[in-house]
């Protein structure tokens, strides 16, 4: 397989889950600082130190999402950084839970996903867990293939992650198309060949998706 492979329609889809495949977590995240009442710079400091792109290996989000770091121990962490604005203590019990408490399955993405598979191309699902439970009730036959951090010990954006989907999918990067809301990712999965989208809107990336994938006439010719 050459590169004559990028000229084609993607033959699979590979999306994130929460902020793609969910309302916003960031929506989710301001709506937790705001009832708590949770001083907003004391949250983004830790997240910006643990996070970003020049964040050392092994902060408490890495570890967290590698399943190094269990849920309730990284809640007391970052309880510990927190400041509430009237002084009082940010309760570390199920501080997780509570922050995307407000996020809920989007479903223009799912029947993004439920499109694409009715015409042919293949999907997976490719996950930095924060130590949450996924709706696999809800998700239960709509992937091929489920890679999820926690379970294999890496995180995006090392490039092993993604290979592993892709080997997992047996195909080349070149043949995938890549939806993720964190642009630090879809620079990784860019590097390694795959076509990429950085989802901002479901509209915006279903017609993104579907010229890369050619869903549409898929659709008609196995219909």
């Amino acid at each position: 397989m050459g590169s004559g492979d990028a000229t084609r329609p993607a033959r699979a889809v590979i999306f994130d889950y929460g902020g793609v495949l969910t309302t916003s977590g960031r929506a989710a995240l301001h709506g937790w600082i705001e009832q708590e009442g949770i001083r907003p710079e004391t949250f983004s400091a830790a997240i910006k130190e643990w996070l970003s792109r020049d964040a050392p290996h092994g902060t408490p989000i890495h570890r967290l999402e590698t399943g190094e770091l269990g849920a309730e121990d990284f809640n007391r962490t970052l309880a510990q950084r927190l400041r509430s604005v009237d002084g009082s203590p940010v309760a570390p019990e199920g501080l997780l839970q509570r922050m995307f408490a407000r996020m809920r399955s989007e479903p223009a993405m799912l029947d993004l996903v439920r499109d694409l598979r009715a015409g042919g191309v293949r999907t997976a699902l490719l996950s930095n867990s924060w130590g949450n439970d996924y709706p696999w009730d809800l998700l239960d036959g709509l992937f091929d293939v489920a890679v999820i951090s926690a379970e294999v010990r890496l995180r995006k954006p090392d490039p092993r992650i993604y290979r592993m989907a892709l080997d997992q999918l047996e195909l080349s990067a070149e043949q995938v198309v890549f939806v993720d809301d964190g642009a630090p990712n879809v620079d990784a999965a860019r590097r390694l060949g795959m076509r990429t989208v950085l989802h901002t809107d479901p509209a915006e990336t279903r017609a993104q998706v579907s010229a890369l994938t050619d869903v549409t006439s898929r659709g008609k010719e196995s219909r």
